[in-house]
C-alpha cells in the first residue's frame, strides 16, 4: 500500500492525547479504556472516535458561502447502514428496510460542505484500513464527489430499498429482511422458563447498581403512561450498553420491555443521554431554540430522513436529556469488507452513499433556516467547490494519521 499522505512524519504534532481527554472529562471513566483500545486500532476508526478534532480543526470561513443545510455533522462511512422506517405502503404487509445515515447525534444546522469533507475523509482513510491503494482511495472519493454532486443538481429526492438498488447494498438489505426478532432477541437475551432477561458481559451490556437500573425503569415508565399502550414498554431488564466509538462514556443504557408479549415478542430500546453537539463551538450559523439536546437529534433525523423510525422520543432524565429509540432486528451497518475484492462493486457502495447524503441535504431543505431546493440545485450545477472539498479531504486525512501515530504513542502503556 502506498499512500503519500500515510507516509509523513509527526513533525508539529499537536498534544492530541491531552485534548481528547480534555473532551472526554465528564465521560465515565469505567468504559473510556474501550474507547481508546477501539481508536488504536487503525487511522479510520481513531477519526470515527474524534469528530471534535475535526472541526476543532476546520478553518472557520472555508466553507463559508456554501448553502446551509441539516447535515449529520459526524458524516463518515461506518455512520451509513439500514433501518425499519415508520411507513406501510398499502401494498406491503412489512414495514420497509431503509438504507440511509443512522446517526445524528451530531446534526446542526451548517454548510452541506462540512458533511462531504468529513465524508471525503473518511473514505481515504478507510480505504487505507483496507489495505487499498491511494490511487483507488482517490477514486472512491472522486466517485462521491460526482454522485453527490449529480444528486443535488436533479433536486429530486429518493429512498433507498431494496427494489431501487443493486449489487452490496440490494443483498444487505435481502439477507437483513429475513432476520427474525426471536433470533435477534436470543442473540442479546437469555430465557429462563418463559422469561427472557439481558445477556450481560464486561464489555457491550454491563450491569448497574440496584438504584439506578430502579431510577431508569421509574422514568421509562412515567413516559409509557402517555402512551396509547403503556403495557408495551414494561420494562422487563435494564442494562449499561457500550456501543459506537465516539459516543463511548456517554450514559447510555439497552432495555428490555414486553413489547408485544413473552418471549419473543419482547422488544429492546436504546435510552441514550445526548450531550451538546461537538459541532456547537465552532457554530456561528444561529441554530434553533431546541427544548434539549434530545431534541435537537431527533428533529434533525426526522428532517433529513424520509422515513424516520417509528419509535423516537426525548426523555428528561438525570438533568440531562436521552433519546429512546427501538433496537430493531432489521437495523445494521454494512461491512465496507464486503466489497473490498470487487472495485465495481465498492464503487457502487460509495456513490449510493453519496446519493443518500444528498437525498438528506435535499429532504431537509427550507425547514428551520435551511437553504431552499433551488439552491442546492445550483450548487449541484457549480464544479468551483469540489475541487477545494477534495483538496482539504487529503491534507486533513494526513493530519489524521500523524494525529493517530501521536495518539498511539501517547497511549502505548493505557
Amino acid at each position: 500500500m502506498d499512500n503519500s499522505w500515510a507516509n509523513r512524519d509527526d513533525e508539529g504534532a499537536r498534544d492530541i492525547w491531552q485534548l481528547i481527554q480534555a473532551f472526554d472529562l465528564q465521560r465515565d471513566r469505567n468504559v473510556l479504556p474501550q474507547k481508546y483500545r477501539k481508536m488504536r486500532k487503525n487511522a479510520f476508526t481513531f477519526f470515527r472516535g474524534t469528530c471534535h478534532l475535526f472541526y476543532r480543526d476546520l478553518p472557520s470561513s472555508i466553507f463559508d458561502s456554501d448553502p446551509i443545510v441539516w447535515i449529520c455533522g459526524d458524516l463518515h462511512l461506518e455512520n451509513f447502514g439500514a433501518y425499519q422506517g415508520d411507513y406501510y405502503p398499502q401494498e406491503s404487509l412489512h414495514q420497509e428496510i431503509y438504507f440511509g445515515i443512522n446517526d445524528f447525534d451530531e446534526g446542526v444546522l451548517a454548510p452541506c460542505t462540512w458533511d462531504i469533507a468529513r465524508l471525503l475523509t473518511s473514505i481515504l482513510l478507510a480505504a487505507a484500513s483496507l489495505d487499498l491503494d491511494e490511487s483507488a482511495g482517490q477514486r472512491l472519493a472522486q466517485v462521491c464527489l460526482t454522485s453527490y454532486a449529480n444528486s443535488l443538481s436533479t433536486g429530486e429526492i429518493s429512498s433507498i430499498v431494496q427494489a431501487n438498488t443493486s449489487g452490496v447494498i440490494a443483498d444487505f438489505l435481502q439477507d437483513l429482511r429475513h432476520r427474525q426478532r426471536s433470533e435477534f432477541l436470543d442473540d442479546r437475551t437469555e430465557l429462563i422458563k418463559d422469561r427472557r432477561q439481558l445477556k450481560f458481559d464486561d464489555e457491550k451490556v454491563l450491569k448497574m447498581k440496584i438504584e439506578q437500573r430502579d431510577r431508569v425503569i421509574s422514568v421509562i415508565d412515567r413516559w409509557a403512561q402517555t402512551q396509547v399502550n403503556p403495557d408495551f414498554f414494561e420494562v422487563l431488564d435494564v442494562g449499561f450498553r457500550v456501543a459506537g466509538t465516539g459516543s463511548i462514556g456517554v450514559d447510555r443504557y439497552i432495555i428490555l420491555v414486553a413489547g408485544k408479549g413473552s418471549p419473543n415478542g419482547n422488544y429492546l430500546l436504546d435510552f441514550k443521554q445526548q450531550p451538546i453537539s461537538a459541532l456547537q463551538p465552532y457554530l456561528t450559523i444561529e441554530q434553533p431554540q431546541w427544548i434539549n439536546q434530545a431534541s435537537r437529534v431527533m428533529t434533525v433525523q426526522q428532517l433529513v430522513q424520509s422515513a424516520p423510525p417509528a419509535l423516537l422520543a426525548a426523555i428528561e432524565f438525570n438533568d440531562s436529556s436521552y433519546l429512546l429509540r427501538e433496537l430493531q432486528p432489521t437495523q445494521d451497518k454494512i461491512n465496507l469488507k464486503t466489497g473490498k475484492s470487487n472495485p465495481a462493486q465498492l464503487d457502487e457502495l460509495i456513490d449510493t452513499i453519496a446519493k443518500v447524503t444528498a437525498f438528506a441535504h435535499l429532504h431537509g431543505n427550507g425547514k428551520l433556516g435551511a437553504a431552499t431546493a433551488q439552491d442546492l440545485i445550483k450548487f449541484g450545477n457549480n464544479l468551483d467547490w469540489q475541487q477545494k472539498v477534495l483538496t482539504y479531504a487529503n491534507n486533513y486525512a494526513g493530519q489524521v494519521y500523524r494525529d493517530y501515530q501521536y495518539f498511539c504513542k501517547a497511549t502505548v502503556d493505557s
